[in-house]
């Protein structure tokens, strides 16, 4: 008999959700065969077979978020167990009829309990290390038993003398308590997959980065006239592909827009590497495909890949790698309309842009004239631990002056 168990099919990866089996108990397999869909931090992926054989038992139920090692099933690979019982026999009935002997300590030590494995987000494991708490003694409340931020500061609050049953049912004088209604009805929605791992990513950022936004124009009436003139010449290029030349050139003017801050070693780590994440909004979810080496790409380069990444991240599509290693990333929601927001970094990133609504305004011109063009808002959030407001303008400026003179691009191409 052969287990089948969920492993490590992602960098840093703890557990996972049924999904869905694409076999069922009596079903013959073949080596290599998709038995089960697995999600996992922001992807669906399939677990294969690692024999031929029939699929004897499911230990998992659909839906059930599990840690890494655990069974998913049980396949029979019709290979003879007489051999392996009948030494299990002889040594069973050889321990049976030796004399006990002694310990040595080096075999007792052989048999103590492997250490325990915490599973815990980066962010827990530092409140934990800032409060003097020894995280192998909480109990985690979390899927699998992992230790949320709130079981940190429980066992804070409990550790310190303090109830939070007793700060919870004071009621002050004169106060008069209404009880919250209970089983209300209403429809429910799982918690699960993709939406926990965005809540997670978010909460995690928003707790850790001091976050600013920055919001802009740009007229991007140029950079469409001359868009329709490449159309019309056989050449379709998106909006988008020019915003991403654009930013990698003025990434690359900026740094710390592409930055890493290390703050166990108190340094700031300036990438070399342009990688762009495409916030990419799907029926499951907000996925980030990254498009990577955006500086060493042409403008068709950017717009072909940019189409097939965004396309695999709707089918579900996307490997484990090409969703990791982003530098920087954008979110283009000007198609779905709305003038503003203040987008959430990707942690461990330092900033995101977001682009929004493009709209014919009337504009007064440098010549004082009063012309209609396509106004284009932008929101750029950024940590405001290692950029200041001013850097946040000198980079939009930059960027905003690349899309409008759309035709500088090409003096950065390769």
């Amino acid at each position: 008999m052969v287990e089948v168990k969920f492993h490590d099919i992602g960098e840093g990866m703890t557990e996972g959700e049924v999904v869905s089996y694409l076999v069922k108990v009596g079903d013959s397999v073949k080596v290599d065969q998709p038995l089960v869909e697995m999600q996992t931090d922001k992807m669906v992926a399939e677990i294969p077979s690692p024999t031929s054989g029939t699929v004897k038992k499911i230990n998992v139920d659909v839906g059930t978020t599990i840690s890494i090692g655990s069974i998913l099933l049980e396949i029979d690979d019709g290979k003879n167990m007489t051999s392996s019982s009948s030494t299990s026999e002889k040594e069973v009935s050889a321990a049976v009829l030796a004399p006990e002997k002694k310990k040595s300590k080096l075999e007792t030590a052989a048999v103590k309990e492997p250490p325990k494995r915490i599973i815990a987000a980066p962010h827990t494991r530092r409140i934990a290390r800032e409060n003097d708490v020894n995280i192998e003694e909480v109990v985690g409340s979390g899927s699998a038993g992992r230790v949320t931020d709130e079981d940190i500061f429980r066992f804070v609050r409990e550790r310190d003398g303090k109830s939070e049953v007793k700060a919870e049912t004071a009621v002050e004088p004169g106060v008069i308590e209404v009880e919250e209604p209970k089983n209300t009805v209403g429809d429910t929605i799982p918690f699960t997959g993709i939406r926990k791992q965005i809540a997670i990513k978010m909460s995690e950022s928003l707790s850790t980065i001091p976050h600013v936004t920055h919001f802009d124009e740009a007229d991007l009436t140029n950079l469409l006239d001359f868009r329709r003139e490449l159309k019309e010449s056989g050449e379709t290029i998106s909006v988008v592909a020019f915003f991403l030349k654009a930013l990698a050139i003025t990434l690359k003017e900026f740094p710390l827009f592409n930055a890493r801050l290390e703050e166990e070693n108190n340094v700031i780590r300036l990438l070399k590497e342009y990688h762009i994440g495409l916030a990419t909004n799907t029926d499951k979810g907000l996925l980030v495909p990254v498009l990577r080496d955006a500086d060493k790409k042409s403008l068709k380069e950017l717009h072909q890949e940019m189409k097939a990444l965004t396309k695999k991240a709707q089918d579900q599509k996307l490997s484990a790698g090409e969703m990791k290693g982003g530098t920087f990333t954008i979110s283009n929601v000007g198609p779905l309309g709305g003038t503003a927001a203040t987008p959430i970094i990707n942690h461990p990133q330092t900033s995101i842009i977001a682009f929004h609504k493009t709209k014919k305004m009337p504009v007064v011109m440098a010549n004082d004239e009063i012309a209609i063009r396509s106004i284009m808002t932008m929101s750029l959030s950024f940590d405001h631990r290692i950029i200041d407001g001013a850097d946040s303008v000198m980079f939009t400026n930059r960027f905003i002056e690349l899309i409008e003179q759309p035709k500088k691009l090409f003096l950065y191409l390769r």
